[in-house]
This record gives C-alpha cells, sequence and structure tokens, in this order.
C-alpha cells in the first residue's frame, strides 16, 4: 500500500476494496453492540453503488448480519413539498424528514435485544415518492449502511444524524462523471434531455455544493474511479 502525507497533514493511501471491506467489519467489531456506517457525498458520486457493494459482499460469508437502509426513504412527499411550495427543489436537505431519520437510527441502536423487525422507509424511484416499511431490519444485523447526501451537515436535525453514526465515509468522483450519471439517472426515470439539465444545473448541483463542503468532517474519502481499476481499487484518506 502506497501512503503519501499532504501539507493539511491528511494521511492519503490507496486502499482496495478489501481494506474498506475489514474497515467496515472492525467498526461490528465482536458483535455485542450495533455499529452504523454512514457513506455520504454528492447526487451521483456513488453512495449508493459502494453500499450496496459493501453489504452484498460482507453478507455473502455467511447469514446476513449487515442491512442497508438508504438515506432516501425519508424524503418528504410531494403532497407535502407541494404544501410547503419547495418541490421545485426537491432533494434539498429542507425536503427530507431530518429529524424522523435521526429518530431511526437512534432507535437501530437501541433496538437490539429483541426478536421484531424494524421497518425503515424505501423509496420508489419510478415514483419518485417514498414508500413506507419497504426496509425491513432484522434484529440480527449488527452493522447498519446507511447511504445519503446530508450525513455530514452540520445544522438542525442533521447533527443528530451525525452523532447517530460511528464513522462516515465520503465518496467523491470525477465531476464531468458524477453529471453525467445525474442526467442518465434523470433520463432513464421519465425526463427528457434538456428537462435533466436543467434539473441537474438548477437542483442537484446546489445540493453538491453544499455537501462538498462537509467533506472535511469525514472519517474516510473514498475517490471512485471512472472506471473499475482492475484490482477493485479505490483512493483512500483518512484524518
Amino acid at each position: 500500500m502506497r501512503v503519501t502525507f499532504q501539507e493539511t497533514a491528511t494521511l492519503c493511501c490507496v486502499l482496495t476494496f478489501d481494506d474498506l471491506l475489514v474497515r467496515a467489519r472492525a467498526l461490528a467489531g465482536d458483535g455485542r453492540r450495533r455499529a452504523l456506517l454512514g457513506i455520504t457525498g454528492g447526487p451521483g458520486a456513488g453512495k449508493t453503488t459502494l453500499a450496496e457493494r459493501l453489504v452484498r459482499e460482507l453478507n455473502a460469508t455467511g447469514d446476513p448480519w449487515v442491512a442497508h437502509v438508504p438515506m432516501d426513504g425519508f424524503h418528504l412527499a410531494d403532497v407535502e413539498l407541494d404544501r410547503l411550495g419547495r418541490r421545485h427543489r426537491k432533494g434539498a436537505p429542507d425536503t427530507f424528514d431530518a429529524a424522523g431519520y435521526a429518530a431511526l437510527l437512534r432507535r437501530l441502536r437501541e433496538e437490539t435485544d429483541g426478536e421484531d423487525l424494524v421497518y425503515a422507509p424505501g423509496f420508489e424511484r419510478v415514483l419518485e415518492q417514498p414508500v413506507a416499511g419497504a426496509v425491513p431490519v432484522p434484529p440480527t444485523a449488527r452493522l447498519i449502511v446507511t447511504e445519503g447526501n446530508y450525513l455530514l451537515v452540520g445544522t438542525g436535525a442533521w447533527t443528530r444524524v451525525r452523532a447517530a453514526l460511528d464513522e462516515v465515509w465520503f465518496c467523491e468522483t470525477d465531476e464531468d462523471e458524477r453529471v453525467r450519471r445525474l442526467i442518465a439517472r434523470h433520463e432513464e426515470f421519465g425526463k427528457d434531455h434538456e428537462e435533466a439539465v436543467a434539473w441537474v444545473l438548477r437542483s442537484d448541483q446546489r445540493n453538491a455544493e453544499l455537501v462538498a463542503t462537509t467533506r472535511d468532517r469525514a472519517d474516510l474519502v473514498v475517490s471512485l474511479p471512472v472506471r473499475p481499476r482492475p484490482a477493485g481499487g479505490v483512493v483512500g484518506a483518512t484524518r
């Protein structure tokens, strides 16, 4: 593993995906307590892809012990966004139920001894709406991986989100690639090209600029290559 130092005294190193798996396993320790790992970054940075791969590979060695709980289930419904006059900027921090998200994370940390499932909300991309009770979290889950844009935002109820997490990783990727992914995503779910570009420039980019200001609060910065490296490498920087 190559290690270099920057003037900021940040330790930078080239990590393999296996290194990330080891780090995630270490958070759970001996399994006597439930650990929560957050993955953040701007829209289109690769958060969901990384989270899903972590969960899939950590669970591949036996009984599932890792659960994936995305932040997207806490989008406010369009009817509420219309009432608040915020639908035109859906995806901004104040278009989520941050307090509800923080409360769920606390519940997931505390409710580990019973036999009941905890149900988290999901998000239906085709409808662009939250769906209650869509994500079951079994009591056997010892590591919760949650991902979303605003895990490190330092205002309002978002501070309680960060307080509930053991560690937060920040995903970043090539800026042109990130924007391309966003446009393609909006087109996939119904917008024409012009509408997709307009939404990205008007809304997603503004949100990405806010998220970028939270990068230095992360425990690990994971720089995802545009094309996967042959050995599955990612670049990480730890503070």
